[in-house]
C-alpha cells in the first residue's frame, strides 16, 4: 500500500514539471535556425540593471569611495593626530556592511567592495595608532586599549553631566 502512495505522488508531481523535449538528432540544425536575440550593449546593461546607473545602489558606493580616499590620505598624517574611535568606527562599519551587501537583494558587489576597503583602511589606521601609543607609553596594546576605553568613558560622563546641567538651567529659566 505504501508503494502505491509513492507512485501516486510521483505521477502527480510529473504534471508540474516542465516538459522535456527530446532531441533525437541535431544533424540538420544550424545556428541560424534559432531566433536571434539582440544582445545589449554595455551602456544598456548598466542602465537597465537593478544596481545600475539610475539607482541609489550605484551612486551610494561611488560617493562612499570618497570616505575611503579620505582614510587613505590620512596615511600621510602622523599617528598621534589620528582618532582611534573614528577609525574603529570605520573598521566596524566596513566589516558590518560588507557582510550586509551580500545579504540584501539585489546583491550589491560594488557596495561590498567599497565597504571592504573601508574596513581595510580602518584596520591599517587602528594598527598605526595602537603601535604609536604603545611605543610612546612602552606598554602592551591591551593596556593602551584599556586606557583609551577609560578616556572615552570619562569623556562620555563629562558630556552627560554637561547636558544634565544645561537641561537643569533651561528648566529653571
Amino acid at each position: 500500500m505504501s508503494s502505491r502512495t509513492g507512485l501516486r505522488l510521483f505521477q502527480s508531481s510529473r504534471q508540474f514539471r516542465a516538459p522535456v523535449r527530446r532531441v533525437t538528432s541535431k544533424r540538420f540544425e544550424t545556428s541560424q535556425a534559432a531566433p536571434s536575440i539582440p544582445t545589449q550593449g554595455l551602456a544598456q546593461r548598466l542602465w537597465t540593471s537593478p544596481v545600475g546607473v539610475k539607482t541609489v545602489h550605484f551612486w551610494a558606493p561611488v560617493m562612499k569611495w570618497l570616505i575611503v580616499l579620505a582614510g587613505v590620505s590620512d596615511f600621510a598624517r602622523p599617528a598621534e593626530n589620528l582618532s582611534l574611535t573614528q577609525n574603529l568606527a570605520l573598521t566596524t562599519t566596513g566589516a558590518i556592511w560588507t557582510r550586509w551587501c551580500f545579504v540584501i537583494k539585489p546583491r550589491n558587489v560594488l557596495l561590498a567592495t567599497v565597504n571592504f576597503f573601508l574596513g581595510c583602511v580602518g584596520v591599517a589606521q587602528v594598527t598605526r595608532i595602537l603601535m604609536y601609543q604603545r611605543s610612546v607609553k612602552n606598554g602592551t596594546v591591551s593596556q593602551v586599549v584599556k586606557e583609551d576605553a577609560r578616556d572615552i568613558a570619562e569623556t562620555a560622563e563629562r558630556a552627560s553631566k554637561d547636558i544634565a546641567a544645561k537641561a537643569k538651567d533651561a528648566a529653571g529659566a
